[in-house]
Parts: C-alpha cells; sequence; structure tokens
C-alpha cells in the first residue's frame, strides 16, 4: 500500500474534527465545548479547524448538518409517500413519518449510530442562539411540511392551538432523547434492553399522539382560532382551588 494522499489525510483530519465536536457537544452542549477541547479529543490544531471550517459556529453548523440533513430529507420522503398513496396521511402517520427515519439512522454505525437520537434531542434543546438560528433557517422547509400536514389531520386545531401543541410534542421528544435518564428507566425496568431506542419511541409514541388529539381546553377571553363545541375540557381554576383549600 503506498503512502497517503494528501486529500485523504485532510479530509480524515476533517472527520476526526467533526466526529470529536458531536461527541463533545452530547456531553456539554455548545457553549461549553471549546474549540481546544476539540482539537485535543480529535488531534488536531487550531489552524486544522479553521481551515476546514472557518471558527468554531461554521464547525457546528458542518456538523449538526451531516446527521439532520440526511434525516430530514429521509422524513420529508416519507411523508410524501404517505400522501400519495393515501391522499392524505393520519397524525399517527404524520408522526411516524418524523420518527421512523430517526430510528433507521441511529441503527447506521456510519451516521451516528446509536448516538445519534442523544445528539438529536441534544440539538433540539441547546439554547445557543447560534444554533438555534441555524436550525430555524435551515430546517424551516421540513418544519412548514410537517405541519401542514399535522393541521390536516387535525382539522379541529385552529392554527395558534396546533402551533402550542407541535411545540409541547416536540419538547417531550426532545427532552426524552436528550436526557440519560429514559434510557436508566428502561434498563431499571426492562434489564437487558437499555439501548433498545424502538422501544423507548413505542412508549412514547401514544403519549405524543394524545397530546395533540387531547380535547381543546377552555382557555377564557383567549378563543382559539378554529373552535371545537364538543369534546372540551374545562381548564384548571387556581382561585376555586384556593378557597376548596
Amino acid at each position: 500500500m503506498g503512502p497517503v494522499s494528501e486529500p485523504s489525510s485532510s479530509a480524515a483530519t476533517r472527520l476526526r474534527i467533526l466526529d470529536a465536536a458531536e461527541c463533545l457537544f452530547m456531553q456539554h452542549g455548545f457553549e461549553a465545548t471549546g474549540l481546544r477541547l476539540v482539537t485535543a479529543k480529535a488531534k488536531a490544531n487550531l489552524a486544522a479547524v479553521n481551515y476546514h471550517f472557518g471558527g468554531k459556529d461554521e464547525l457546528f453548523r458542518a456538523m449538526l448538518a451531516r446527521r439532520l440533513d440526511p434525516l430530514n430529507e429521509q422524513r420529508i420522503a416519507l411523508l410524501e409517500k404517505h400522501q400519495r398513496a393515501h391522499g392524505s396521511a393520519s397524525c399517527e402517520i404524520v408522526l411516524s413519518a418524523m420518527l421512523i427515519p430517526a430510528l433507521t439512522i441511529a441503527r447506521n454505525p456510519r451516521h451516528g449510530g446509536k448516538d445519534f437520537l442523544r445528539l438529536l434531542g441534544r440539538a433540539y434543546v441547546d439554547p445557543s442562539p447560534v444554533l438555534r438560528h441555524f436550525l430555524s433557517e435551515r430546517y424551516a422547509p421540513m418544519v412548514a411540511r410537517f405541519k401542514d400536514a399535522f393541521g390536516r389531520a387535525l382539522p379541529q386545531l385552529g392554527k395558534q392551538e396546533l402551533t402550542w401543541r407541535l411545540h409541547f410534542m416536540l419538547g417531550a421528544l426532545a427532552y426524552t432523547l436528550a436526557g440519560t435518564d429514559a434510557w436508566k428507566l428502561i434498563a431499571a425496568l426492562n434489564p437487558g434492553k437499555a439501548g433498545n431506542d424502538a422501544l423507548l419511541l413505542r412508549r412514547l409514541e401514544p403519549f405524543l399522539i394524545a397530546g395533540l388529539k387531547a380535547p381543546l381546553p377552555d382557555l377564557g377571553d383567549e378563543r382559539p382560532s378554529a373552535p371545537t363545541p364538543a369534546g372540551k375540557v374545562k381548564s384548571f381554576n387556581v382561585n376555586a382551588a384556593r378557597k376548596a383549600a
């Protein structure tokens, strides 16, 4: 075997830097992961980071894009497949189009393997303005497609109510994936299945569906844009509760 060519060596260095940034980001988040930590783990230098990425912000954008771009492409493709086959998609099918590609990629070591779901969750909950702007800008078309699909599946919800429910749904999903508590719970209740991501999402999916389909709350003066008279639930009356106590 001949000597490694310069392009291959350069590509290998770039890959090590991305892998190191990904690992440290999952452990510490964006703000606490400095470039010196990344270069030490990647066995590279700051000049290599600047050469390949231009700086920390660009490095982390590239780190997320290499994982999330394929995920969101698969999500849209699966959603479109369901819509072509059935004309419209139920709430359950739309949610499955979000979750199934994540599981598929998570089982492929070349695309992050078992740590992919944690990376996904961490990306959604990290408070960094840099990452939030990047995610909201880059994936706005995907988000709009799924919001439209959920809206068609849940016509009883107004736009405002749908936005809130999707916000709560993504929050529950991100918290579950980003932390380790859920994996520990699985290990405690189902010994030998600590890494069973499919089991985790099977438990989470009906919970999310129930939240999306829940009866509209009574919001008093804040009326939903498309109220449904039947099936409303009364909101919790704090003052009445205090008097009762």
